[in-house]
Parts: structure tokens; sequence; C-alpha cells
């Protein structure tokens, strides 16, 4: 079978950091396929290095059947790409905008012509095409952006955290339009994040990045089912009483998998519901007092925090800094 992308053992250091790491992956035709991590991660760094923008230290990949190395002009052809910040001309309407993408392609003028109308349609800004950009709201921005990532009909559709910055109803209006692209234009689709609920609710498979490197990969279903079941949480008064609560537990032998914040406790058992009344007597017969109790279903910040040791808002900002000025500085 040949793969929209097919990644073996992507490499990017920028000096003493390794952005990526040994990365390995496919993605099928038709696929939208998540990269979920925090800031600084390599989510961002992979699709530099797909869109042909990033040369690889080492390994290497194809998009729709071209090497990224050897056939960069090819792969460019076949992409598009919604990047991670603003890219838009503001002091041009949002039909000159896309107008100016289709000569970039050599698209005619006819053909710039029809597919503007098409793709304006598609994401509802044909009433606001011949306004000045700098006047749209920010979903509008990037809804525009995703029209101008599709003016030259992409086989591969990148798209570097579409919804960052955005409020949660606009949010809502942009997963709506990718699942519409993706399900009636059959465009293969590789969606960075690190909105959990985003990768979730869009996308067929997820690899979850961390350091550079893949820590899990499969469908969200998959992914939250690995963890085995109920998460239940129970917060003590102290840190020194979740401590003795998580010895407690521990004792039970009930837990597919314990872990301790601060004065929280964090279970995952087969059955939340019989399981409680059983870490709560534990609790009374050992004088630890429970503040509060919480049971429920893994979602992806749970298995983040499983395979990664933490959880992905605590990402290292440090990490992501020091890769943006070497970015900098390589462009300078």
């Amino acid at each position: 079978m040949e793969y929209a992308i097919d990644i073996k053992n992507l490499t990017r250091n920028f000096k003493e950091l390794t952005a990526v790491d040994n990365v390995s992956l496919t993605v099928e035709k038709g696929e939208l396929f998540g990269l979920l991590g925090p800031n600084g991660a390599g989510k961002t760094t992979i699709i530099n290095m797909l869109s042909t923008m990033l040369k690889p230290t080492s390994g290497n990949a194809t998009v729709w059947g071209a090497d990224i190395s050897s056939e960069p002009t090819r792969v460019r052809r076949s992409i598009g790409v919604v990047f991670q910040g603003n890219t838009l001309d503001d002091r041009l309407t949002g039909r000159e905008n896309l107008d100016l993408h289709g000569r970039l392609y050599g698209l005619s003028k006819d053909l710039r012509s029809e597919r503007i109308m098409e793709v304006l349609e598609l994401v509802e800004l044909s009433e606001r095409a011949d306004e000045i950009v700098k006047t749209y709201s920010g979903g509008m921005m990037r809804r525009l952006e995703i029209a101008r990532g599709l003016m030259h009909h992409p086989e591969v559709l990148f798209l570097d955290e579409p919804t960052l910055g955005l409020d949660p109803q606009t949010r809502n209006h942009i997963w709506d339009y990718i699942e519409k692209l993706n399900r009636e234009e059959n465009i293969t689709m590789v969606l960075t994040t690190h909105y959990m609920e985003e990768a979730d609710s869009l996308c067929k498979r997820i690899a979850i990045i961390d350091h550079g490197k893949i820590s899990a990969l499969g469908t969200p279903t998959d992914l939250k089912a690995q963890l085995g079941g109920d998460i239940i949480t129970l917060t003590t008064a102290t840190e020194d009483g979740a401590t003795g609560l998580l010895e407690v537990c521990k004792d039970l032998n009930l837990a597919t998998d314990i872990s301790i914040s601060g004065s929280t406790v964090r279970i995952t058992v087969p059955s939340g519901e019989r399981a409680i009344p059983q870490f709560l007597n534990a609790a009374s017969g050992n004088n630890i007092p429970i503040e509060s109790v919480n049971l429920r279903k893994p979602t992806l910040d749970d298995v983040f925090l499983y395979h990664t040791g933490r959880a992905i808002r605590q990402s290292n900002v440090d990490e992501m800094d020091r890769m943006r000025f070497m970015m900098q500085s390589r462009r300078r």
C-alpha cells in the first residue's frame, strides 16, 4: 500500500537540541491524523520537514509518493499548509489573498476565479471576500487561511495549531470546517495541536509527541482503553495525608495504575463504582480524611500523563523558547 505520508527514522537537531528524535509513522490516504503534544514537543518541526521548509538531520519521508529531500518541488505541488501564525497580507482583501496564492501555484485566470468562489463558499466567507483582511476577526482569518491552503487542490493539507488563540465557540466552528473538508473533499490532513479535546474530536488516529519522540500511537478510543478502566481521584487535606493514602490504596491491590500529585491520589481501576467504597473505608480505617472524590472515564490528558509522567500543560517553556531562538538565528 502506498501511504499519503511515510516517515522513516526522521530526526532533526538544532546544535545540541534534538527537536525530532527518530520518528517513524505512516498516514493513510484520506486520513485525518493528529500530532498531539505540548508546545516545544517537535510537532511543528515535523510539519516543517514534511513541507520541505526544513531539511532532516537524518532519516527521510515521502509525501504523496514524493521524497521530501530529493523531490521537494513534487512535494510542494501536492500539499497545502495552514501555518501556526497568521501569514495573510492584511492590507489585501480576502479575494486578493487567494488570487495571489493561485498565481504563485501557476493557476490560470479562469481557474483562479472559479477556485476562489469554491473555497470562499466552502468556508462561508463569500460575502466578506472583497473586504480588507485586517477587518476580519481571528476566526475569519483562520478560515481564509484554510481556504488559501485549498486553492490548488492539494492531496495533503497540514494544519499547524489551526485554532490556537481562538475562543471556544470559534474553535468549534473551525472543527466543523475541518471535518467537512476531510469528509467531502477526501483530503488527507495532518493536524498538530496541544488541545486534547481537539485531537479527540477530529482525529482518526493520534501520535502523542513528547520531547521529539512518539510516546503512543493509535485511535483516541484505543489509547484511552489501554489505561484499563475508570479514573478515581481522591484529594486529602495535606500532602502527607496523600502519601499515606497512596500506600493504603496500593495495599488493596485494586489499581492498574496509581500516582500522586500534591494532595491528590489518582487511581485507575477496572470498575470505579465498586472500588470507591473500598478506598474510602481503607482511608477511614487509617484516619486519613478525604476532602473530595471524583470518578470519570479516561481522557487523552490521562493517556498523556500515563505515557510521559506529566500533564500536557506542564510543558517545558524554556525548551520551546530555546528552539525558536535557534530557528530565528538560523534564518538570520
